[in-house]
């Protein structure tokens, strides 16, 4: 499932949660790991350029390896870089040039606890800005997640958009591989004046909609429900997630969104990674291309693709 992946790490405990799922995903798919810690924030721009000379990249690599020495030992396939410069471009060009299909990330800064609800939601954080651009799943991992994992449920959220039929799919092969259940879900957004019986009517109407777009790229799973309930998307999300006992949520990074500048993680996707019990993963436009071909070999697939593309052609 996982054959190349890349954990975005610091030598402390705030990484720890990610870096154990990343460990463990490595060990289950017999995948190669690279770690990646990006010095130069702290230390200012100007002293970037010093760092390899100085020797401070090699100290640091030291305290990584020394930190996470069980793991590593454990691991079959593990590659740890410490590189200058500014984190998101150096995690992205490390993730192109291993051909990752999976980043895994966690918190990156010390005020994690005091701050979550703002941190990640900054337009320009490191996470954001990962997550905006890679062309792979980027995992965020931000409590400790159940040992020897398996997914057994997981959660996709939909708005109807490209984005997020891409992350639908991708919860499907996840599904097939895992043989999990499958929830789909829609938010229905808050409208004032509306009565409950109209709040249901729109309810059966997505949930119809869900099963007739998605149910032929979801064949093979077994338990698949779709589900649609009116609130605010993230808070709604959350408490599907509990109530299920979810074990994996999986979202479009920015859906509807058309200029990638201004669709900041630091809204739903980033609400839901804050504050889930069980790890979120963002899929984005980057990676929605390759869906239909990467994650599904059906006819139907296939055949919506060439159709859509057809559709898309310049008269």
């Amino acid at each position: 499932m996982f054959k190349d992946i890349v954990l975005a790490i610091t030598p402390s405990e705030i990484c720890q949660h990610a870096a154990e799922k990343a460990f463990e995903f490595a060990k289950r798919f017999d995948s190669k790991l690279t770690l990646v810690h990006v010095t130069g924030m702290e230390q200012g721009w100007g002293q970037m350029e010093y760092l390899d000379r100085s020797g401070e990249t090699e100290r640091i690599k030291d305290n990584i390896c020394e930190f996470y020495q069980d793991k590593l030992d454990a691991a079959v396939q593990c590659d740890v870089n410490v590189l200058a410069g500014i984190p998101h471009n150096e995690i992205l060009r490390v993730a192109r040039k291993v051909n990752a299909d999976l980043i895994v990330m966690g918190p990156h800064t010390r005020e994690y606890v005091e701050k979550r609800s703002k941190m990640w939601g900054m337009a320009g954080s490191t996470l954001e800005r990962v997550s905006q651009k890679a062309t792979c799943p980027v995992m965020i991992v931000t409590r400790e997640a159940r040992s020897e994992q398996r997914f057994e449920r997981i959660v996709a959220a939909t708005d109807f958009s490209r984005q997020a039929e891409c992350a639908v799919q991708y919860g499907g092969q996840l599904c097939r591989h895992y043989k999990a259940d499958l929830n789909v879900f829609h938010v229905l957004g808050e409208e004032e004046g509306l009565t409950q019986t109209e709040i249901d009517e729109q309810a059966v109407q997505a949930r119809q909609r869900m099963q007739t777009e998605f149910g032929p790229l979801l064949k093979g799973i077994e338990n698949v429900k779709f589900e649609s309930w009116e609130g605010k998307p993230a808070m709604e999300i959350l408490k599907l997630a509990r109530q299920s006992e979810a074990d994996l949520i999986i979202m479009a990074h920015h859906s509807r969104e058309k200029d990638p500048e201004k669709a900041f993680l630091g809204s739903v996707v980033a609400q839901v990674a804050l504050n889930a019990v069980c790890p979120t993963m963002s899929i984005n436009r980057h990676f929605d291309l390759r869906c239909g071909m990467m994650y599904d070999q059906t006819g139907a697939v296939v055949e919506k693709e060439a159709q859509r593309e057809e559709e898309e052609a310049p008269a």
